[in-house]
């Protein structure tokens, strides 16, 4: 494949992109004999872009797919835009056009496909306006990020960012509140304000925050942990934090 092409698979992933940037896909391949509802949509999106699809057989989806779970389509598409700081300034103001308060994610270090997939389903679902990376030492928007997050990565902004620790505080100047999680500190999440702007520090597992990361938050908070294990998995503690912030929001409305 060239290096100004994608692949991206999974009936939820392919669908997203189909919808929302058709102009980007090259061809499309699908699983012969396969014709359920849920392949209409893609199947008619693509005749009604014009866009050229083939009928395969397995074999040829798992070897374009390096034996991903492809749920018989792989398609070949344009690169999309790398989005950078610039970009979250816009999703900023725009946010403050509506009178919605920020609300973004931030991930330090994440480096697996599958948690950055699963952190984009779960942003999409709390109505997260951005999630926030470092360009260097974490997980990009690959096809197997695509296939987790079934979808939200075509509607969540992935901002790649040169120095993280300089976008947080230029977030702070624009009044963004930024908590951050980490296991060592006494305050429980439930015991916190998280209803106005914020930002949410997720680190990586294992590992947590780096050290800049950690100083330049305005406030750690940690889960409350009773059992013998003592973390999480990063996606999920992302989807607990991010649904308690969003249970705040909407009571403060």
């Amino acid at each position: 494949m060239a290096k100004n092409e994608e692949l991206v698979f999974g009936i939820h992933a392919v669908n997203a992109l189909l919808a929302k940037a058709p102009e980007r896909f090259i061809e499309l391949w699908l699983l012969k004999g396969r014709e359920d509802e849920r392949f209409l949509p893609i199947t008619n999106l693509a005749r009604k872009y014009g866009i050229p699809a083939q009928m395969v057989q397995r074999r040829v989806l798992d070897d374009k797919s390096e034996g991903e779970q492809h749920q018989g389509v792989v398609a070949r598409v344009k690169p999309g835009k790398v989005l950078t700081e610039n970009d979250l300034d816009d999703i900023i103001k725009l946010a403050e056009q509506r009178d919605i308060p920020p609300f973004l994610l931030i991930l330090d270090g994440v480096t697996d496909p599958h948690n950055l997939g699963a952190c984009l389903r779960n942003a999409d679902a709390a109505g997260v306006q951005a999630i926030i990376v470092p360009k260097d030492n974490a997980a990009k928007l690959t096809a197997t990020v695509r296939k987790v997050a079934v979808g939200a990565a075509e509607s969540v902004p992935l901002i790649q960012v040169t120095n993280l620790s300089r976008t947080m505080k230029q977030l702070q100047q624009q009044g963004v509140w930024i908590i951050g999680t980490a296991g060592e500190t006494d305050t429980c999440l439930y015991d916190v304000q998280l209803s106005g702007p914020m930002a949410l520090v997720m680190g990586a597992e294992g590992k947590g925050m780096r050290r800049l990361t950690r100083e330049n938050c305005d406030q750690l908070v940690k889960l409350p942990m009773a059992g013998s294990v003592s973390s999480l998995n990063v996606s999920v503690a992302t989807g607990i934090c991010l649904f308690e912030m969003v249970r705040q929001r909407l009571a403060n409305r």
